[in-house]
């Protein structure tokens, strides 16, 4: 059952030098499912905030329709806004207010809200409801910038890069929370421009690249799709013909990095690994630190677009 439909979306901004107009979101339509953790993946500026804002009511748009729950968001937002909550890229949030004091103020602008204590502790905040925002970490300001976007108890949560700016392991302790709040029942609709982040958490991921969407699944048939199964790197300072490398039968692309490592994607291991050495023993290339990897989603991007998801 589509909770949230978004149909031939289209947002364009006059460019400042006023020679025409930037494109932003091109025409995309797509649904998401109650209950499940929608993604948009794609880099900057490929028109995934833009997409959510118009959704959530932040903006207007230049063409086609979006509806929450059968209700459109341009023409019966007040109906909209308390069946949902919103994590925004960057926050701000009143200096010396401490947390639950927020959370208390922001509980007033809605018909119901969640008892404060209850929301901080979903996100492992409880003993900071005296702490100011200042006081915190950035991945405890992530966290209660989600907190914040439950205090009206929504059945949608967006949020919009919630990792950004975070390392390794407070991402993946985000990743937890995300879950927990979708275990609820909630559905969930992000964005992100890291791919292991939309194959982790995702129930489906549409891939956007300049306004459009060029492809929706599940992750694991995004992948299963692609030509390339799987990717060999290794590393060799040694010099050869680079077009006896591509010439390899099941080698589909060959990336050089600057630091002489070679990136390779293939159709199967089992099949090129052999041929891989028999060239390398022919040419006298000695590889260094050789490994073989399963495809992702910056493989999908890649094969879709030409592109790399992050440069």
């Amino acid at each position: 059952m589509s909770i949230i439909e978004v149909k031939e979306l289209t947002k364009k901004f006059r460019r400042p030098d006023k020679k025409g107009d930037l494109i932003a979101v091109d025409g995309i339509s797509f649904s998401v499912e109650k209950g499940e953790i929608f993604g948009l993946l794609g880099p900057n500026g490929a028109g995934k905030t833009t997409t959510l804002e118009i959704i959530e009511g932040l903006q207007p748009l230049t063409g086609g329709e979006t509806f929450i729950k059968d209700i459109s968001t341009q023409k019966d937002l007040n109906k909209v806004k308390n069946l949902i909550g919103i994590q925004l890229q960057s926050s701000a949030y009143y200096e010396y207010l401490r947390l639950g004091e927020i959370l208390e103020l922001f509980g007033t602008f809605y018909n119901k809200a969640l008892d404060p204590d209850k929301l901080l502790d979903i996100v492992q905040l409880k003993d900071k409801k005296k702490a100011m925002i200042k006081q915190l970490s950035g991945g405890q300001q992530q966290r209660f910038s989600i907190c914040a976007a439950l205090v009206n108890d929504p059945e949608i949560v967006f949020l919009d890069e919630p990792t950004t700016g975070l390392d390794p392991q407070a991402r993946r302790s985000m990743w937890e929370f995300i879950k927990k709040i979708n275990e609820q029942g909630k559905t969930v609709v992000i964005t992100t421009h890291y791919m292991e982040e939309a194959e982790y958490l995702c129930n489906r991921v549409g891939i956007m690249d300049e306004g459009k969407i060029v492809s929706l699944n599940t992750p694991k048939a995004l992948i299963r799709n692609l030509k390339s199964s799987a990717r060999i790197n290794f590393y060799t300072d040694e010099q050869f013909d680079h077009a006896s490398l591509e010439a390899i039968n099941g080698v589909l692309a060959v990336e050089k990095n600057s630091n002489n490592t070679y990136h390779l994607r293939i159709t199967h291991s089992n099949e090129v690994l052999p041929k891989l050495y028999k060239w390398a023993e022919k040419n006298n290339v000695f590889m260094q630190d050789l490994e073989v990897d399963t495809s992702d989603l910056e493989d999908v991007f890649l094969e879709l677009t030409g592109k790399k998801l992050r440069d």
